[in-house]
């Protein structure tokens, strides 16, 4: 068996509350579904700087990658993948879908209405296990 694919995802909260997802485009694996964004880790490159990287590529924004939340260990038919996920602080710029089909700001409790990847359900339950509750108008 060979050795999981590194990559990376980023839990960006924004003054909100709500979490920042991506799309992926009409081609690839996992085609059409949204996920935290980040992507893969080039070889020699720290988690932390391929974040940094991949969320300029996709989205046009500068991030602070901040603490280590979670690594998930998951086999496709098409690969294995471990994804380590990071809490993140925009720090310039608006995301914009660069290298992805679409950017959506969303609530917590509204993300499961977004389908998602396999590797990313379980960063979806720990970012609505310790989302704050929503505040009563």
């Amino acid at each position: 068996m060979t050795d999981p694919i590194p990559v990376v995802a980023a839990v960006l909260t924004g003054a909100d509350g709500r979490v920042l997802l991506a799309r992926r485009g009409p081609r690839g694996p996992h085609r059409g579904l949204w996920e935290f964004p980040g992507g893969k880790v080039e070889p020699g490159e720290s988690p932390e700087a391929a974040l940094a990287r991949e969320l300029q590529e996709e989205m046009g924004i500068e991030v602070a990658v901040g603490e280590h939340l979670l690594t998930v260990d998951w086999t496709y038919s098409h690969a294995c993948v471990r994804l380590s996920a990071y809490r993140c602080i925009l720090v310039a710029g608006e995301p914009r879908p660069l290298d992805c089909a679409e950017v959506a700001w969303v609530e917590p409790g509204r993300l499961g209405k977004y389908p998602m990847p396999a590797a990313d359900e379980p960063v979806r339950r720990l970012v609505q296990a310790t989302a704050p509750a929503p505040k009563l108008e």
